[in-house]
């Protein structure tokens, strides 16, 4: 397979990334846009998964998130979920216009943060045939009652509200880590896994990857819910991986969103953990996207 950088415009913000050749093309082939979750930029595995699909003759376009990674973007380190879903618009429009790709076969895949990206954008966008999402993250409000003790809450609102008022008069954006050693000191992914996976992944594989983002990042996700536009998604077919292990973006959460997808539909359940779906279930995970991308684009 060949991969080639890229990078295009998101209205005004240039975005950068990969884009992968199927296998055996010859003319215009199937295409699956793919970019990452909170905080992680696309050498943190996401190479694997564009390999996988080129591999089955489907092409593969890797973006990093505005704000991240080889992206452009201001603030750094700045999530905003609106923003991240309008860039997978952004990206499917770019990749329309390559000679490779045929515009009537387009698939999306998200991953954590973006696999709520991508139920959002298989919902609203049409051009969209074939949706993965993979250990999603469904409900930011019932996300951060999962992982933020109650008395906690109170403390969190005060800081986002100084920081607001910081901001208005010029300051720049107040930080937080993404992840601690410690899971009751301050982060935005506040457990034990999480440490350990963005720690190691960031040494191995992706030195460009920091361990903050601003404090609005996360205010931003208990605002956002992209279950609510989970039944809007059909006709166009949804798998929803959901790794059984989950403590970050909680299996349960994922299935009784599931639950409430329409037909067509599919759900895998993965034995492990979050993050052991883009390593020791790699191989499941992969396979079953690949081969639901194949079934539905080819």
């Amino acid at each position: 397979m060949t991969r080639r950088d890229v990078e295009f415009d998101a209205e005004g913000t240039t975005l950068r990334g990969w884009f992968y050749r199927a296998e055996g093309a010859t003319g215009r082939a199937p295409t699956i846009v793919l970019a990452h979750g909170f905080s992680a930029v696309k050498e943190m595995y996401l190479d694997r998964y564009a390999e996988h699909f080129a591999a089955a003759g489907l092409n593969a376009l890797v973006f990093d998130n505005r704000n991240f990674g080889a992206s452009d973007g201001e603030p750094r380190q700045e999530i905003d979920p609106v923003a991240q879903v309008r860039d997978y618009r952004h990206a499917i429009t770019y990749a329309t216009t390559l000679d490779e790709v045929d515009a009537t076969r387009i698939g999306v895949w998200g991953s954590s943060y973006s696999g709520g990206h991508v139920l959002v954008v298989g919902a609203i966008d049409r051009r969209v045939k074939a949706v993965v999402s993979q250990v999603p993250m469904v409900s930011g409000s019932k996300n951060i009652g999962e992982l933020v003790r109650a008395d906690f809450r109170a403390g969190f609102r005060e800081m986002f509200d100084a920081d607001r008022a910081a901001r208005y008069v010029g300051d720049p954006p107040a930080m937080v880590p993404v992840v601690a050693e410690d899971p009751l000191a301050p982060s935005a992914l506040p457990t034990p896994d999480s440490w350990t996976w963005f720690t190691e992944t960031g040494k191995l594989r992706a030195p460009s990857w920091r361990n903050e983002v601003t404090l609005r990042t996360v205010e931003m996700l208990g605002e956002y819910e992209p279950e609510a536009y989970i039944a809007r998604i059909s006709p166009t077919p949804l798998l929803m991986v959901v790794a059984r292990e989950d403590h970050l973006t909680p299996a349960h959460l994922a299935i009784d969103a599931y639950e409430r997808a329409r037909e067509p539909k599919a759900l895998e359940i993965l034995p492990g953990g979050h993050f052991d779906a883009y390593v020791d279930d790699f191989d499941l995970a992969g396979t079953v996207a690949r081969d639901w991308f194949v079934r539905h684009l080819t």
